[in-house]
Parts: C-alpha cells; sequence; structure tokens
C-alpha cells in the first residue's frame, strides 16, 4: 500500500499510539458509567476518540492523494529543545529540586522562566512582547490557580514570603 501523505499517515499513528496508550491507562481506574462515572471514565473515553481519529487520518493519508504528498521534513531541534527544556525548568521551579538544593521559587517566577525559555523556539524574540506575554499568563494563572481553585503551591519564593 503507498503512503499518499507522510504527515498526515504519521500524526494519525501519533493520534493512536497516543489514544490507545490512555485509554489502557484508564483501565486502572474505576470507569464506572455515563450515569456515575469513576476517576477512569473521561480518560478512557478520550483514549478511545483519539484513537479513531488518527485511524482515520492514518486512512486519510493510505487513501486520499494530495497535490505534493507532504513529505516529512528535517526534525526541527531547537524548538523541541526550548519547549522541552521550558517544561522542565519551570517544574523544577514550581517544586524545587531538593537533591541539588534548590527551593521552590514559586508560580510567578516559574511562568516568567516558562515563556521565556520557550520563545527562544522561535525565529525571532521579542523581549517586550514575552514580558507582556509572561504578565499576562502569570496574572491569569494566579487567578485561576490560587484564587478560584485555591490550589496550595508556592506562588512567590520562600524568602519573599518569609
Amino acid at each position: 500500500m503507498n503512503i499518499k501523505s507522510q504527515k498526515d499517515f504519521f500524526s494519525g499513528l501519533m493520534f493512536m499510539g497516543v489514544g490507545v496508550a490512555f485509554a489502557w491507562g484508564a483501565t486502572n481506574y474505576t470507569i464506572g458509567n455515563g450515569a456515575r462515572m469513576g476517576p477512569g471514565y473521561f480518560p478512557l473515553v478520550l483514549g478511545v476518540l483519539l484513537a479513531l481519529l488518527g485511524g482515520i487520518i492514518t486512512f486519510k493519508a493510505l487513501v486520499v492523494e494530495t497535490v505534493d504528498g507532504d513529505k516529512i521534513g528535517s526534525m526541527a531541534w531547537k524548538p523541541l529543545f526550548f519547549i522541552i527544556a521550558a517544561n522542565l525548568v519551570f517544574g523544577a521551579m514550581l517544586g524545587g529540586l531538593p537533591i541539588i538544593g534548590l527551593p521552590p521559587l514559586g508560580l510567578i517566577l516559574g511562568i516568567y522562566a516558562l515563556t521565556f525559555i520557550a520563545a527562544n523556539a522561535g525565529d525571532e524574540f521579542k523581549f517586550i512582547e514575552v514580558l507582556v506575554l509572561a504578565t499576562i499568563l502569570a496574572a491569569l494563572s494566579y487567578g485561576a490557580f490560587i484564587l478560584l481553585l485555591k490550589l496550595q503551591f508556592p506562588v512567590w519564593p520562600a524568602f519573599i514570603t518569609a
């Protein structure tokens, strides 16, 4: 069988893989039913839907002819590195790293670090735009997670709040 669109084919396979993983992981929890949902119900339904969507996309990539075949390009290493690094730094700043003696630095500084590191993944970096974005994200995150949801994790570094 001939693959008509490589991008769609491998995207569909990725969706199917993630969907199956979610559905399989959901079986470790109580599923329940539609009227009385358990903690595994939503991940199971989401996983099944994602796997079905992936199957449709993969089938379409094998059957529907595209203009140029959408070949897969080279790996975008720079964006991949900065996006993963931004998430790792955010996690380390939010929770701290006791192994190296890094205390939790809080949600606000973590979001600023996340935004500034992730902004380096693009082709251009505009400091003022990134600063405005980080400020808006920090304010919205504070409002959503601290004020509305009342989650208990550090907002500021310990040396500021102490």
